[in-house]
């Protein structure tokens, strides 16, 4: 079984700067890639980065700039550096894993921005 951990997240100004982590645990046979999504209030679930084991990397548009992901493939975490944060940015955020073939969702940690 596959486990994703979230830790991170919380209430910060505009402006201001939050840095979410990931870990996943369990039989790690395969890891393709790891990234971020969100999904605010009345919204679809979005991709905001994503990073692949080989090191491609992709940004949603609207982050560009201002999010950086990170991982450390030995310890299978994936970080996202959030700076600049705007109140859109507000919305629950999930961890995904492309794992053995499939993929596998952490349970979400609430990023809340204020104007």
């Amino acid at each position: 079984q596959v486990q994703l951990v979230e830790s991170g997240g919380g209430l910060v100004q505009a402006g201001g700067s939050l840095r979410l982590s990931c870990a996943a645990s369990g039989s790690l046979f395969r890891i393709d890639a790891m990234g971020w999504y969100r999904q605010a209030p009345g919204k679809q679930r979005e991709s905001v980065a994503i990073i692949s084991t080989g090191g491609y990397i992709n940004y949603a548009d609207s982050v560009k700039g201002r999010f950086t992901i990170s991982s450390d493939t030995a310890k299978h975490t994936v970080s996202l550096q959030m700076n600049s944060l705007k109140p859109e940015d507000t919305a629950v955020y999930y961890c995904n894993g492309m794992i053995n073939r499939r993929a596998y969702w952490g349970q979400g940690t609430q990023v809340t921005v204020s104007s």
